[in-house]
C-alpha cells in the first residue's frame, strides 16, 4: 500500500480526547492489528493529546498526522511548545512521564523540532514481527 495519510485538527480541549483515540484506534484497525497493539495506539495518541493540550491555550488547536503502511501507523502531533529556555519540550514532570507513557507502548517515539513547535513522532508497527 502507497502510504495514506490523515490529518485531524481538533480544539486542544479535552472533549476532544475521545474524538482522538477513536480516530487512532480506527486506523490501527484498519491496519490489522491485534486487540493488545490496537489498546496501545489509543493510549498513546490519548497521552500525546493530553500533553499537548497542556503546552497550548485552550483556544488554540493539536494536529494529529497519521501516516498508514502495510507494516506501521506513525502518529506526529503538536505543535508543543518548549518550555523556558530549552528546545526539549518534555524537560519538565508532566513531560517526562508523557514520555516514560509513549516510550513504553510506541515502537518508535522521538521529539522534532519546528519552527512553531515541536512534534511528537510516535510510530507503531502493525505486528510484533520484528520484535
Amino acid at each position: 500500500m502507497a502510504p495514506e495519510q490523515v490529518t485531524l485538527t481538533v480544539p486542544a480541549r479535552g472533549e476532544y480526547a475521545r474524538t482522538v483515540r477513536m480516530t487512532a484506534s480506527e486506523l490501527a484497525v484498519r491496519l490489522g492489528m491485534p486487540y493488545d497493539r490496537i489498546e496501545d495506539v489509543r493510549m498513546a495518541a490519548d497521552e500525546a493529546f493530553v500533553y499537548a493540550c497542556s503546552r497550548t491555550s485552550e483556544t488554540g488547536t493539536v494536529v494529529f498526522q497519521f501516516e498508514l503502511t502495510d507494516e506501521e501507523l506513525t502518529m506526529c502531533v503538536g505543535p508543543i511548545a518548549s518550555v523556558g529556555e530549552s528546545e526539549d519540550p518534555l524537560q519538565d514532570a508532566p513531560g517526562r512521564y508523557a514520555s516514560f507513557i509513549l516510550e513504553a507502548v510506541c515502537d518508535t517515539f522521538v521529539v522534532e523540532p519546528g519552527d512553531d513547535g515541536a512534534r511528537l513522532r510516535i510510530v507503531k508497527r502493525a505486528s510484533d514481527d520484528e520484535e
